[in-house]
């Protein structure tokens, strides 16, 4: 007989989850909340009524709906639309809602740039905000669903808050832990160096690579061989042991040249390698 896997269910009382937004970040949580038993996915208000719609099918529950006016009052909220949107969606929700959510309700955003201050409209009615903010990649939801166990989550704001969010983070395997509120644009920062700057840094690798003759048919390769390389590299031996090349040595005559024909080519890139060489001599304590 072959045993059938059974899904983890949470042991936390059942409590219901609003949607405001249901992009990839929200339709990953709540798929994930959804399929642990951790919340009851209430209603879905998107920018169009049809993405609520394909939403509530991705996650496999939860109530389209088109109004913020028609939203039921919830336990917790979930604010997840783009990052220049959280303080106007606050404002518009506790302008709509105030006489009809639940006894103080628990509210957060998911961006990791922004705190909890964002929802200070819905602070000042007495709702618990804070933000959560997971650092995984979300390109694809399916994926991000099937990759969240073990996903590292910063949690920040109302300490209530942040004990209804923790647990409820827990029970699909995330790694929760506290960031101060004024430590949020460091943090996020942190996230930006650690993900979405190696595509630049390997784009300008791959054109400076063109204008010299290297065949755009080698491209492939060398990306994957040397990307695979240097994420084996740091994981084995740490970000100072994976060090390589003229700074990693102290070899100042080679950076010097190498920074001037880089700013002859591209400025700005002659400028990222002077500032990456900079703190690579520190990094390897030259």
């Amino acid at each position: 007989m072959v045993a059938v896997p059974v899904p983890f269910v949470s042991e936390l009382p059942v409590t219901t989850l609003n949607l405001v937004g249901a992009g990839r970040v929200g339709r990953t949580l709540a798929t994930r909340w959804a399929r642990h038993g951790v919340f009851e996915i209430q209603d879905v208000l998107t920018s169009r009524p049809e993405s609520a719609s394909e939403a509530c099918a991705a996650i496999g529950s939860g109530r389209p709906v088109s109004w913020l006016a028609d939203m039921r009052p919830a336990d917790v909220w979930m604010v997840a639309v783009q990052d220049a949107r959280i303080a106007a969606v606050a404002a518009t929700l506790a302008a709509t809602l105030q006489a009809g959510a639940a006894t103080n309700p628990v509210v957060f955003h998911c961006s990791g740039a922004q705190n909890a201050s964002s929802l200070q409209p819905l602070a000042d009615l007495g709702w618990r905000t804070a933000s959560a903010h997971c650092i995984l990649s979300f390109a694809d939801v399916p994926t991000a669903v099937q990759q969240f166990a073990g996903t590292a989550c910063a949690l920040e704001g109302d300490a209530s808050a942040r004990a209804v969010l923790e647990p409820a983070f827990a029970a699909i395997g995330a790694q929760c832990f506290a960031v101060a509120s004024e430590d949020k644009v460091l943090y996020h920062a942190a996230a930006v160096f650690a993900t979405n700057f190696l595509p630049v840094l390997q784009a300008v690798a791959e054109d400076a690579w063109q204008a010299t003759g290297v065949p755009a048919e080698l491209l492939p390769q060398l990306r994957a061989s040397l990307l695979r390389n240097a994420v084996d590299n740091i994981t084995r031996l740490g970000p100072a042991g994976a060090l390589t090349g003229p700074a990693a040595r102290g070899d100042l005559p080679a950076i010097a040249r190498q920074a001037q024909v880089v700013r002859d080519w591209d400025p700005l890139a002659g400028e990222a390698y002077q500032a990456l060489s900079a703190l690579t001599l520190r990094l390897a304590g030259h």
